[in-house]
């Protein structure tokens, strides 16, 4: 847990779950697998996070509507180091990304074939129904 810089305002981590509709075992979890901290906030209380740490949590969420996984994250976070370096996580990212494309183009063909099985299936039903139609007849 980092120490809160003189002037740096900490928004409590129940405040921070709240706003961005977590929890806080969500939060402390992230914290325990290490892709965002914490400061010690003046107030005594053990967590809180600085304007920094909050557009971290914004890109955590975002890389998670993405589909990323926690270990791609941590990865990133290695990259990004304690220099934090934008410039050295972006490529990582892209991979990232790239890899995430293929997985979801990999998925919609397998849903396209799903579909059409589907749909085929579905004749065929609609065709032994109507047969069995007009044999009652």
């Amino acid at each position: 847990m980092n120490i809160l810089k003189e002037g740096e305002e900490a928004v409590s981590i129940g405040e921070l779950a709240k706003a961005f509709g977590l929890t806080t075992r969500t939060l402390r979890y992230w914290e325990e697998v290490g892709i965002v901290e914490s400061v010690e906030r003046s107030d005594g209380a053990t967590r809180g996070y600085t304007p920094y740490y909050v557009r971290r949590i914004k890109f955590i969420l975002k890389l998670k509507e993405l589909g990323l996984t926690i270990k791609e994250m941590q990865d990133l976070y290695v990259a990004y180091g304690d220099a934090k370096q934008t410039d050295k996580m972006i490529p990582r990212l892209i991979e990232i990304l790239d890899q995430h494309v293929n997985k979801v183009d990999e998925k919609m063909a397998q849903l396209a074939s799903l579909r059409k099985d589907i749909i085929d299936y579905r004749r065929k039903m609609l065709l032994r129904l109507s047969e069995s139609e007009s044999e009652g007849r």
